[in-house]
């Protein structure tokens, strides 16, 4: 429900469709009680990327690395969960190529930032013909 977050969807999008060939790694980070690892908004990204530039998530999607990997393979998605101290939510989204990157960062200080979310989307709800609805759709993003 975060505002922040799906613009965080639909800039990526737009990144990955433009920096096909740069290497995307996620990088999130929450609390030290979660109990799942990727988080669901890091796996939407992952998801996002793969779609944008036609890959198969379930065949290049690496989840951390350990030991000797070897070099990154060029179509791998990676991501890493981060889990400590009693962080919100973050997520970086990084796009690397030759000579420079890019990275999209959103950070929920606190969880106001959801239950503000939900305030706009009921709000925008009100007059809207009967139908299923997403925040992309809530924040004109579509």
């Amino acid at each position: 429900m975060s505002v922040g977050v799906n613009l965080l969807f639909k800039l990526t999008a737009q990144v990955a469709a433009v920096l096909k060939d740069y290497d995307a790694e996620i990088i999130e980070l929450h609390h030290n009680q979660k109990k799942d690892a990727p988080s669901g908004t890091a796996m939407r990204l992952a998801e996002i990327i793969a779609g944008q530039l036609k890959r198969d998530l379930s065949k290049v999607a690496v989840y951390g690395r350990q030991g000797i990997v070897g070099a990154r393979e060029k179509d791998q998605i990676g991501v890493l969960a981060v889990r400590a101290g009693d962080i919100v939510g973050e997520h970086t989204v990084m796009f690397a190529g030759p000579g420079e990157r890019i990275e999209l960062i959103h950070r929920a200080h606190n969880r106001d930032t959801f239950a503000n979310g939900a305030l706009i989307a009921a709000q925008w709800l009100i007059g809207q013909p009967a139908g299923l609805y997403d925040m992309q759709d809530v924040l004109g993003l579509k």
